[in-house]
């Protein structure tokens, strides 16, 4: 069963400049990149799951890009992007690297589960947990901050979750 488009995601995505280039990272089966591309984005599907991935390889406007962004040497993108998702994926050192891949005036839209999710289950592991305020201390320096919060949810299920929508200067 295709899980529901996230609600923040879905709230800032307009935000993206119309028809532009989107990356979806760790995009899993492809919820907001097929959505995405329905809205008339050319987006960029990564994951390192192929058989997660393999439902988008005939959507126009999709680009599926297999690939681990947790190996020891960074991804190198070869494109710069208008939008940046990501929902439900930590790895800390592709943190700036974001901030870098967009372009003037892009907008970053990012949520995932943050410390005091382990009360509700997985993900329990500190490695994929946000600190508190961890996303708005490290993108406040180098993009516009549109939104911000972080906290206990209960829908669709209860967890801990910290969010942002910024914007790169033009």
């Amino acid at each position: 069963m295709q899980e529901s488009h996230s609600p923040w995601i879905m709230k800032y995505a307009p935000q993206i400049k119309s028809k532009g280039r989107v990356l979806d990272l760790a995009c899993g089966k492809g919820r907001h990149s097929t959505w995405l591309a329905q809205q008339g984005y050319q987006v960029d599907a990564i994951d390192r799951d192929q058989n997660a991935t393999s439902n988008m390889k005939d959507i126009n406007n999709i680009n599926v890009l297999i690939l681990d962004l947790e190996t020891s040497e960074p991804p190198k993108f070869i494109h710069t992007y208008d939008g940046i998702i990501v929902s439900r994926y930590l790895h800390r050192p592709l943190l700036p690297l974001l901030a870098d891949l967009l372009n003037p005036s892009g907008i970053l839209i990012y949520e995932t589960f943050m410390s005091g999710n382990e009360r509700y289950g997985k993900p329990s592991n500190p490695n994929f947990l946000l600190l508190p305020d961890e996303l708005l201390t490290t993108y406040a320096p180098l993009l516009s901050i549109i939104d911000f919060e972080q906290g206990e949810e209960q829908e669709p299920k209860p967890a801990v979750i910290q969010r942002i929508c910024a914007q790169k200067h033009a």
